[in-house]
């Protein structure tokens, strides 16, 4: 049974200490020893002066010989377990900036195979951050302290890359969604790294009042997240929240209501819209780094009212862009009229329906047999 060696990495305010159990939980499932370091908690452990919440108030040379502690005691624990899953920030913020939560030479030491940098909705950090957090902050901060912890973790893995090992070590973003299956994404990842990795794509935003749309849509995504590796842009949907901040200040409304983890949450509706660039700029970013860590593209295009394709500009922007990554490209085309050719030409293979997409990839090999799948659940 292979060792793993997992770096996971997020912003603060995303719970990730309860996501990881639940990967745990899966792992256990199937007699695999993972053994979860959470560094925030041993530093802590290790620091018992230190108040909650306040550890980031220490003196910045303090904070780092407390973590290089820890991360010591991390390593000799990543030598009596089978499989280790540190969780862990790659950035923090001092009182002066900007910071590096880790150090290249125990890094190099740990020899991570895969690391994950765990996102989740920014309405959903801000709840969690004003409600246990002492962390000042606008939604704007959140956006960039996202992006800051993206590309610092795609740093980690650079850096780290020069060790020379048998398999390359592997980046992966993954949104911690709202349900159970996004950890079995993450356990998938981690000890079936076979599985075939597929990007799911659907319209979204145009067909938000179609309930019959939104129920086929979402037996599309349940079915193949049965099969494979699914990274599913609807895990992490923050536009509706933007979308109604729209609606309120043409309103008049200064103020909005908007439900976040089964409560309304009060939101400055300039702050929302302020952040509006941000939002788009991350969700074309964000979408095309799923295409690119996956091996394929899997798009359903259902027929909307009147007969016509529910095929939006964000649909076929990533099949261009899957296509151009040289990604397999198929598509679940429901409409009776004839794809066009910018969609034809693009596609490794077009299917009716997702039944016969799925007999294909199991005549492929891609997936097993679909009678005898075993689910996690």
């Amino acid at each position: 049974m292979a060792v793993m060696r997992i770096i996971m990495t997020g912003t603060v305010g995303l719970d990730k200490a309860e996501y990881l159990e639940k990967v745990r939980a899966l792992a256990r499932q199937r007699h695999r020893d993972v053994h979860l370091c959470h560094v925030g908690q041993m530093m802590y452990a290790e620091a018992p002066d230190v108040g909650s919440g306040r550890i980031l108030d220490l003196p910045l040379s303090r904070l780092h010989s407390l973590r290089r502690s820890v991360f010591k005691d991390v390593l000799q624990l990543a030598e009596t377990h089978e499989s280790i899953i540190v969780n862990t920030h790659a950035t923090f913020r001092w009182k002066h900036g900007l910071f590096p939560a880790f150090d290249f030479d125990q890094l190099a030491e740990f020899d991570a195979d895969m690391y994950v940098c765990l996102l989740d909705n920014i309405d959903a950090v801000h709840t969690r951050l004003e409600q246990d957090h002492l962390v000042d902050h606008s939604l704007k901060d959140l956006l960039i302290w996202r992006e800051e912890e993206t590309l610092a973790t795609e740093l980690m893995m650079a850096g780290c890359s020069l060790v020379e090992r048998e398999s390359p070590a592997k980046f992966y973003l993954q949104a911690s969604g709202r349900n159970s299956a996004t950890a079995q994404m993450v356990y998938r990842l981690i000890f079936e790294p076979e599985t075939p990795k597929a990007y799911i794509s659907f319209p979204m935003t145009h067909v938000a009042d179609m309930p019959e749309i939104l129920a086929e849509i979402d037996e599309f995504r349940h079915s193949l997240a049965e099969h494979l590796i699914v990274f599913d842009p609807g895990d992490l949907e923050e536009y509706p929240l933007y979308l109604e901040a729209l609606r309120a200040s043409e309103q008049g409304q200064r103020v909005l209501n908007y439900e976040v983890l089964d409560q309304m949450v009060r939101f400055d509706v300039a702050e929302v819209l302020q952040a509006g660039s941000d939002f788009h700029a991350q969700i074309y970013a964000r979408d095309f780094k799923l295409i690119d860590q996956a091996d394929m593209i899997i798009s359903y295009i259902p027929e909307i009212p009147g007969g016509k394709p529910g095929l939006s500009s964000g649909v076929e922007r990533e099949l261009q862009h899957a296509h151009e990554a040289t990604r397999e490209v198929y598509i679940v085309w429901k409409p009776r009229v004839t794809p066009s050719p910018f969609v034809v030409e693009t596609a490794t293979k077009i299917f009716p329906n997702v039944s016969d997409l799925l007999n294909y990839f199991e005549k492929k090999e891609y997936i097993q047999p679909l009678e005898a799948k075993e689910t996690l659940f």
